[in-house]
């Protein structure tokens, strides 16, 4: 099994090897621009201890199949309930998603450029003023993720299905908003 340190050292010296797949083609939506701006300077997400304990052990018991590394897990757990919670998303809606973006590997990219676990196109960064982010850091990752599912669902009005379209990068492809369905009712469900 390959260790963290040198893991992330293989991934840096791929990466500054590796050109840019993508170029941005479409238009970059100001409010949404504006939105991760705010969320890139934006600084517990659980009310309550006992919910925290409860949530953090029955999700990481779902959980240590894919993420093996049970200290890695739970930081990812208060992560993601953090960011999905200050977005204003469920956190399974967001594990949902991650499983189906990346099947929960932190360093994924995607045939079309995307980076890490909510699969954040690159140009993000650029984009909203903060070139020297990295989109394989948890935090950063799971925090642009969040911001732009959460634009698109409040741009659709609600309408999950199509806000996961949008987030996918189709609204043709009907596909994508059926496997994330399908995990929030087999795995990601709330207890």
């Amino acid at each position: 099994m390959i260790n963290q340190s040198y893991r992330a050292w293989l991934l840096a010296v791929c990466i500054s090897a590796a050109t840019p797949l993508v170029s941005h083609a479409q238009e970059v939506d100001p409010e949404l621009r504006r939105l991760l701006q705010i969320a890139a300077e934006a600084s517990d997400s659980f009310p309550d201890r006992f919910d925290a304990e409860v949530w953090l052990f029955d999700m990481s018991r779902r959980l240590d199949r894919k993420v093996p590394d049970p200290s890695f897990r739970l930081e990812l757990l208060k992560h993601v309930h953090y960011e999905a919670t200050r977005a204003k998303l469920t956190p399974e809606l967001v594990l949902a998603v991650i499983e189906v973006e990346s099947n929960f590997d932190q360093f994924a990219i995607s045939s079309a450029g995307a980076r890490g676990l909510m699969q954040v196109m690159p140009f993000w960064l650029k984009e909203i003023g903060k070139p020297g982010d990295s989109l394989f850091r948890l935090q950063t990752n799971l925090r642009y993720g969040c911001t732009i599912l959460k634009y698109y669902l409040d741009k659709e009005r609600g309408n999950l299905n199509l806000a996961l379209r949008r987030y996918h990068g189709s609204m043709r492809d009907r596909s994508y908003p059926a496997k994330v369905d399908h995990l929030l009712k087999v795995r990601w469900y709330r207890q």
